[in-house]
């Protein structure tokens, strides 16, 4: 294979892993955002119920050793360097080591399916400044595609559909309902991407392939002002009217997160299981992505149709076909769509990670 890549850059949001990373963690997710302070303290208290830790750093950790072990048995042999937006390891310091480590060009894989700021733009500028804080300016950093609707991606969700479906009484399970959640964003930014119309499709897709016709997409997760519209209906108002419609069992399906966080433990696992005891609907929740072997596969997939596009196709499920290795500069932007040339940012960022 000719590899013109030299290391592989794991960039994930991070989580807490104790209570005395809780508040200086959540300072860093909304540093620049006005949130008050009481606020700040709610969502820290949800991190209480679990200690303080969150599982996505263990999850990201387990996820890395598998792929690297199928990078050194399959080829091709990259070093996986990992850095978060939020926590430890911190982005900055993965190259600050890269760039120790004589790394000259990396491929970036985004825990991330879908395309928006948060998901998609927010890790390219994330990149940049940390580049400018390493003094890593001349790395070079290509982005890997969003990969929602991806085979591989669809048959791992499916398999844990499946198995969620299989824990409801067989009697009952062809009339269950599948609830597939996502994290909410604002009106205003999706309407500058595909994230709506992405997870949609993988929705439909997960669902045909679990022979599930009785589902839809809802939202988990929403923050900010009530007068802001985010994306809707939320998981807890679609619950209560599954159950308002006769509805016994659902199944919840959080096909917008690749593994397990805080907003998969508190908001389904706490949040929406008590409301379902309280409203007796009998409730289930498939597991995510995280470390299937499929999903894993995928990954080493989209090294590889990047690395060796004349041996790997660019395989999407679907109608809508693979998504784009480079974005164009004005992708994903949030709030009101602005002029490229009115924001130079813009251009830097596509610059710095050719996306």
């Amino acid at each position: 294979m000719n590899e013109p890549y030299d290391a592989i850059l794991f960039v994930s949001f991070g989580g807490p892993e104790g209570m005395q990373d809780v508040m200086p963690f959540l300072e860093n997710v909304l540093r620049g955002k006005n949130v008050p302070e009481a606020r700040m303290r709610e969502v820290a208290h949800h991190y209480e119920l679990f200690n303080g830790v969150s599982p996505i750093n263990s999850q990201n950790r387990a996820l890395i050793e598998k792929l690297g072990k199928l990078l050194a048995r399959e080829g091709p042999q990259l070093p996986i360097y990992w850095g978060n937006r939020n926590w430890h390891p911190m982005l900055a310091d993965a190259l600050r080591q890269m760039k120790a480590d004589g790394i000259k060009r990396a491929l970036a894989f985004m825990t991330s399916a879908y395309s928006s700021y948060s998901g998609c733009r927010q890790y390219r500028e994330n990149i940049v400044q940390a580049q400018r804080e390493a003094c890593a300016e001349d790395l070079h950093i290509d982005k890997l595609r969003v990969f929602y609707n991806h085979p591989l991606f669809v048959e791992a969700n499916a398999d844990c559909l499946r198995r969620a479906l299989d824990k409801i009484p067989a009697e009952r399970r062809a009339r269950a309902c599948v609830a597939f959640t996502a994290h909410s964003i604002p009106l205003s930014m999706s309407a500058n991407c595909d994230y709506e119309i992405q997870l949609k499709e993988t929705c439909r897709l997960v669902a045909e392939a679990s022979q599930v016709e009785n589902w839809q997409l809802v939202y988990q997760s929403r923050s900010g002002p009530p007068t802001q519209a985010w994306l809707e209906p939320d998981i807890c108002d679609h619950l209560r009217e599954l159950k308002q419609a006769g509805a016994q069992d659902a199944v919840i399906a959080p096909v917008g997160f690749i593994s397990d966080h805080m907003e998969v433990l508190y908001d389904l696992d706490t949040e929406a299981r008590q409301l379902c005891e309280e409203i007796n609907l009998n409730v289930v929740r498939a597991e995510t992505a995280g470390t299937h072997p499929k999903f894993v596969r995928m990954i080493r997939e989209l090294i590889l149709e990047r690395i060796a596009p004349e041996t790997t196709p660019r395989r999407a499920s679907g109608a809508r076909g693979a998504n784009h290795d480079v974005c164009p500069a004005n992708c994903c932007l949030i709030g009101a769509m602005r002029p490229v040339a009115a924001t130079p940012a813009v251009s830097e960022v596509a610059r710095r990670t050719n996306v």
